[in-house]
């Protein structure tokens, strides 16, 4: 059966929200190495729908643009993506697939796939939270950040 790892950006007062508006100052290749080894064995990335759309307006340039983080660029667009919203959508990263139908019964069923590859998550927090409450989430990486955001 595959896990589920999935890897949060923490405030010391339990803020996980909206990262991209305080997290940056604190990221430094040390969390950074961090977050990548969160990946490792990861076959399959599931993202909500803000968290791939931060992703897939992000990283498919860094890929083209081959600096210095274009090999782990590769590494995410190379990985199955599923994408949970209850709205239709469609893709422009490679790789990606929408989640049908019930979270915890897809997820479920997800783990449950052949092989024994690891799901990887990043942020997704709303999706994070219900997998906990389901019992489903393997593994859960808080990368602690030294500020208060409220």
């Amino acid at each position: 059966m595959k896990k589920i790892r999935a890897g949060l950006f923490i405030s010391l007062d339990g803020v996980v929200e909206a990262p991209d508006q305080w997290h940056f100052p604190y990221f430094n290749d040390e969390m950074g190495a961090a977050v990548g080894s969160q990946l490792d064995g990861a076959d399959t990335l599931l993202l909500g729908r803000r968290t791939y759309d931060s992703f897939a307006g992000a990283w498919p340039d860094r890929e083209t643009a081959g600096d210095e983080d274009a090999g782990f660029a590769k590494t995410l667009g190379d990985l199955r993506k599923i994408v949970v919203s209850h709205q239709p959508l469609q893709f422009t990263w490679r790789n990606s697939e929408q989640l049908r139908g019930d979270l915890v019964e897809a997820v479920t069923a997800l783990k449950h796939e052949p092989g024994d590859g690891l799901i990887g998550m990043s942020g997704s927090v709303s999706i994070v939270r219900q997998l906990l409450s389901a019992g489903l989430l393997d593994e859960l990486h808080l990368l602690v950040h030294p500020i208060a955001v409220r």
